[in-house]
């Protein structure tokens, strides 16, 4: 079977930050279709780990910080991290003013699977 990332269609332009991280969030579910859920979200989560996530100009990952550690289930953390760098690049980030960085807030069940905060 293909890599999923190698099926993502290329980024659109990105106006604003905000584009910027909701194109992210799309691209962190289509590229990892079986670690992600998209329906509601359970009122008692395994955990919710929070990156920021810093890009090149060209919208490759540059760095990615933990914000925020679970108090549980802290392999959540690799996981994430392994996502974003999957959903990678993320568009051409050279016209919008620096810092190229947001934050994404994982929201993961029992099941080890997450959706962006963003689209919740």
């Amino acid at each position: 079977m293909a890599n999923a990332a190698a099926r993502l269609e290329p980024p659109h332009p990105i106006r604003s930050h905000e584009e910027l991280r909701h194109q992210a969030a799309l691209r962190l579910v289509a590229a990892n279709p079986d670690r992600t859920y998209m329906g509601e979200v359970p009122a008692v989560l395994l955990a919710i780990p929070v990156l920021e996530i810093e890009l090149n100009r060209d919208g490759s990952v540059r760095d990615i910080r933990v914000l925020r550690r679970p108090g549980q289930a802290v392999d959540t953390i690799e996981l994430a991290m392994a996502a974003v760098r999957k959903a990678a690049p993320y568009g051409d980030v050279s016209r919008l003013p620096r810092p190229w960085k947001f934050n994404e807030v994982f929201l993961f069940n029992n099941e080890r699977r997450f959706k962006p905060r963003t689209l919740d």
